[in-house]
């Protein structure tokens, strides 16, 4: 395989644009089954955007990654990966409520040291990434298992930097929580 382009309406085109609409769709789906309301999203411009224009937005995306098979199967690796990812805790926030799944998993972070929490984080995204890397370190760059380890690498830098981010809007929420304790603690 090589970094060619695909013609548009191809019966190759038409396989691609199919599965990325399916790694995608699939990523929106364990999405809604986890945060219907997008409360627990990660990805700030997918909250902002929301369903109508995420679901554009992506669909955009699909139609033009299709062009070219290598970062087709990239993007379809990864979002295959953060569908998964996804449905692994899901029913735990579905069953519990958007609100309640935030503020028991606040409270466990909360009690958890910092250090151990990112330390697993970065533990849990390198032993993830190492497969990958092994594909893209001794595959043809233009090759398919070059394009699905670059894919697994991707959805573990995905992992990490927006965990990451939300660990980061946690210390400044937990922040201004202890600021508006201090401040209600002063005016008593």
């Amino acid at each position: 395989m090589t970094d060619e382009t695909l013609h548009f309406a191809s019966q190759q085109y038409f396989c691609y644009f199919s599965l990325l609409l399916f790694a995608r769709g699939m990523d929106f789906l364990s999405t809604w089954v986890a945060t219907p309301n997008l409360a627990l999203e990660g990805n700030p411009l997918a909250r902002k955007l929301g369903w109508k224009w995420g679901g554009l937005v992506n669909l955009a995306l699909c139609f033009v990654f299709a062009f070219w098979p290598l970062t087709a199967i990239i993007v379809m690796t990864a979002g295959l990966l953060v569908a998964a990812h996804n449905f692994h805790s899901a029913w735990l926030m579905r069953s519990m409520g958007e609100s309640a799944y935030r503020c028991w998993f606040l409270d466990r972070v909360c009690e958890t040291p910092r250090f151990l929490y990112f330390a697993c984080l970065c533990g849990e995204t390198m032993l993830t990434a190492l497969p990958g890397a092994a594909l893209i370190w001794f595959c043809e760059a233009d090759s398919i298992p070059f394009a699905i380890g670059f894919g697994i690498v991707a959805y573990a830098g995905i992992v990490l930097f927006y965990t990451s981010l939300s660990l980061w809007r946690l210390r400044r929420s937990e922040d201004k929580k202890e600021a508006c304790i201090i401040r209600d603690n002063l005016s008593s």
